[in-house]
């Protein structure tokens, strides 16, 4: 049996999974997690990695391995390959100031949308290189090259022998602000008008299944990708799929042959790891929204979800706005959460908790919708992530989505994508290995439209 590895490195913990080449078959797994913050040191994701890795066993028998990770990470190096300070997570939103400063130089959101498909928000690299720019001009000035996190830890697994050896794949470099994915190249004039002037090198783009270099064991290191393309990957989306991921983030993709350019900032044009498109919107609040649900409450998950079914659909008219965090989707950095409609009848747990499932899964009908604007079919939406263990998330969802629902089994579905682009990698063939789908459990519900009117009238 030739074994493979793939690596996620996400916001919360880095997992390691071991499959079969050939078939996908499970062989073994080890995680680590991550701290806590939305700025983290890189060299805690490569003890993490060096842990979960420990955890699973090693990999020394392994055969090939590749690199799946949180997108938009801010990781800057010095000439010597050291990093500058810590990196500056998706889901700080310290930028926004500079992100709204960009999108004024340049123009304007339709330039931005023309120039590479992506209109920067708090999230975007681009935005947080301004704001170093402007914050920590010392350290602007002593970043000669700038990455991404999946793109570091690939450099660490390759032995870090110089700068000029950093890779990235498109999937992962769309989301940059940096790249466009309908030209499949850098725009190095965005990335100096974000530094203010100053110049800095990017990883080279590699192909998608190309071999990027050799672990110290001698396996090859496929080109890793983003977390929602290499997701994408695992579940061999394709034209029509859209992909709901409620983990950390909520995000609401769809494979496409046609490049994204929403100038409202809704969508944003990504790649996925093949060489097509991911139009994708995301949403800052998404599964912890359900942890805070459930710890204001007092109870578990189990219970929260009990709770929520057991009141009435649009929650006797208590509406939940998840704003917890702000939101990127709307851009609203700065916003928090809110209940509207409280009454004696509905001041209720149950009411309480079906509001914050219903809040939670309205925000991401509007990423359907946004995609579907962008013209993207919907023949089937794959409901995956942490959040996807949720039973009433499961069952509510083709009520507020208004179609079916397919819930795969859990797995951990960016871990499987980067293991399944290893084995593309080893294999050196012109599309993925065929594995074995995972078997799926099908959702279906009367359309209630009324929910959703109602959280629109609300968050308004």
């Amino acid at each position: 049996m030739t074994l493979v590895a793939g690596i996620d490195s996400s916001t919360q913990s880095c997992k390691v999974i071991v499959c079969d080449a050939d078939t996908g078959e499970f062989v073994r797994e080890g995680r680590a997690p991550h701290p806590d913050g939305t700025e983290v040191d890189p060299q805690a994701w490569a003890a993490a990695l060096d842990n979960a890795i420990a955890a699973a066993g090693g990999l020394d028998d392994v055969a090939a391995v590749s690199v799946g990770a949180q997108q938009h990470g801010m990781v800057c190096l010095d000439d010597a390959g050291t990093v500058v300070r810590p990196a500056l997570l998706w889901n700080d939103t310290r930028s926004a100031d500079a992100a709204a400063q960009l999108v004024d130089d340049l123009g304007g959101p339709d330039a931005w949308a023309d120039a590479v498909g992506v209109v920067p928000l708090a999230a975007i690299t681009v935005s947080k290189l301004r704001w170093l720019a402007d914050s920590e001009p010392a350290n602007a000035d002593r970043t000669s090259t700038v990455c991404l996190p999946h793109d570091w830890l690939g450099w660490q697994l390759t032995g870090r022998s110089d700068l000029g050896t950093l890779a990235t794949d498109r999937g992962d470099a769309s989301g940059t602000g940096y790249f466009s994915a309908a030209t499949d190249s850098y725009r190095p004039d965005l990335l100096s008008l974000a530094l203010r002037g100053r110049t800095a090198a990017v990883p080279r783009v590699a192909r998608p299944a190309e071999r990027i270099g050799e672990t110290r064991w001698g396996a090859a290191v496929g080109p890793g990708t983003g977390d929602n393309a290499a997701a994408a990957l695992a579940l061999d989306a394709q034209e029509g799929d859209v992909v709901v991921s409620v983990g950390t983030s909520g995000v609401v993709s769809a494979v496409s042959v046609t490049p994204a350019n929403d100038p409202g900032g809704f969508v944003a044009g990504f790649a996925d790891a093949t060489g097509r498109q991911l139009p994708l919107v995301c949403t800052l609040n998404a599964a912890r929204v359900l942890d805070a649900t459930a710890s204001l409450l007092g109870v578990d998950h189990e219970e929260l979800s009990r709770l929520a079914l057991s009141a009435p659909s649009g929650s006797g008219g208590l509406v939940m706005v998840p704003y917890f965090e702000g939101e990127r989707t709307p851009n609203r950095p700065n916003a928090t959460g809110s209940v509207h409609g409280l009454r004696l009848a509905n001041s209720t747990p149950a009411h309480l908790a079906r509001a914050a499932v219903e809040g939670l899964l309205c925000g991401l009908a509007d990423g359907i919708d946004h995609l579907i604007a962008q013209g993207v079919t919907v023949r089937r939406i794959l409901l995956v992530g942490g959040g996807a263990r949720s039973q009433a998330l499961c069952e509510l969802a083709p009520a507020i989505f208004g179609a079916p629902v397919l819930v795969p089994q859990p797995a951990e579905y960016v871990a499987i994508g980067a293991c399944r682009q290893a084995a593309w990698t080893l294999a050196g063939t012109p599309e993925p290995p065929q594995w074995d789908q995972t078997s799926t459990q099908r959702y279906e519900a009367d359309p209630a439209p009324e929910v959703r009117e109602r959280y629109s009238f609300v968050r308004r």
